[in-house]
């Protein structure tokens, strides 16, 4: 039975390095037989982990603390791109400037569960509270269909006044001329929230326990993906013929050009302690957790 891995949205730049080490062959060159799959949402690509369902999950950093409590059962075993990765993206006729989290107040937000926390985060480290000042919830119809697909046609159609997710979806939604960009998390400000989290590839303490040998394979076949990727961007629209609708294939090797400079597979210290303080503030976490709690760390030789 061939391994399974899954993340919560498919036609996207966020976690194409772990679709890249599938498609590209990089996991068959180290003998694994590999199939990734959408599991949406996040919430529950960790409960599948957890349940046995899937190997490796390829999701939100802090998401595992959904189903793993308190870092119980389960490890990061590398970074698939550094940096909180969403772009919050609003109707283009409301005319909000870049950066003016206070002009929100009011509108109708797209946002999957897991990346909401990301965005519920910033705006109270704003001085605004999502519950009461705007509506954040899921967009309509995003079962089967990849989420920042789902949001940029909700926001064209009007159901949403602004979306907040991957870089595809701000890619349509600004190309097509009805989505203007208030905030790249990953570059822009505020810049603290771009340390909540990052994506990254993720398993269980028992696979690590039982198959080291496995884990290992899974993550050097991620790393060299990241780093044909940032070779060679091109090879993006290789690795994702047959899983992207033509009119986002044609996008994807711009998008990660654009994000090549952050697929680094490490894990620091900062980045972690970064995660807790986002976890514990949002109330996944209970307390404070080491580094080796979070972090696989018998395989960080193999980010070099």
């Amino acid at each position: 039975m061939p391994l399974r891995v899954a993340i919560p949205d498919m036609v996207s730049p966020s976690y194409f390095p772990a679709i890249a080490a599938v498609e590209l062959g990089f996991f068959k060159k180290e003998g694994l037989d590999t199939a990734i799959d959408l599991v949406f949402p996040v919430t529950k690509t960790f409960e599948d982990l957890r349940d046995g369902r899937l190997d490796f999950v390829g999701g939100a950093a802090h998401a595992p603390l959904y189903a793993f409590r308190d870092w119980t059962g389960c490890k990061l075993l590398c970074a698939l791109s550094q940096n909180m990765y969403w772009f919050l993206v609003v109707r283009s006729d409301l005319g909000i400037a870049r950066g003016d989290l206070h002009a929100l107040k009011g509108l109708r937000i797209g946002a999957a569960p897991g990346p909401a926390d990301g965005l519920k985060r910033m705006l109270i480290d704003a001085g605004i509270d999502p519950e009461r000042e705007m509506s954040i919830a899921p967009v309509p119809a995003t079962a089967g269909v990849s989420f920042g697909l789902a949001a940029a046609r909700a926001l064209e159609k009007g159901t949403v006044d602004g979306f907040w997710a991957n870089g595809m979806a701000a890619e349509i939604a600004a190309r097509g001329g009805f989505g203007a960009l208030v905030i790249d998390a990953r570059r822009g400000r505020p810049r603290d929230a771009r340390h909540y989290t990052f994506p990254a590839l993720v398993t269980t303490q028992r696979a690590i326990d039982e198959r080291p040998d496995v884990v290992a394979a899974a993550i050097r076949a991620v790393v060299r993906a990241q780093r044909a990727l940032k070779d060679d961007p091109a090879l993006a629209a290789i690795a994702a013929k047959g899983r992207f609708p033509a009119a986002e294939l044609a996008l994807i090797p711009d998008l990660v050009r654009r994000d090549a400079p952050y697929y680094d597979p490490a894990i620091s210290r900062e980045a972690v302690g970064s995660l807790n303080a986002f976890s514990r503030a949002t109330g996944l976490l209970s307390g404070a957790a080491a580094y080796e709690r979070v972090v696989a760390t018998q395989f960080q030789s193999l980010w070099k």
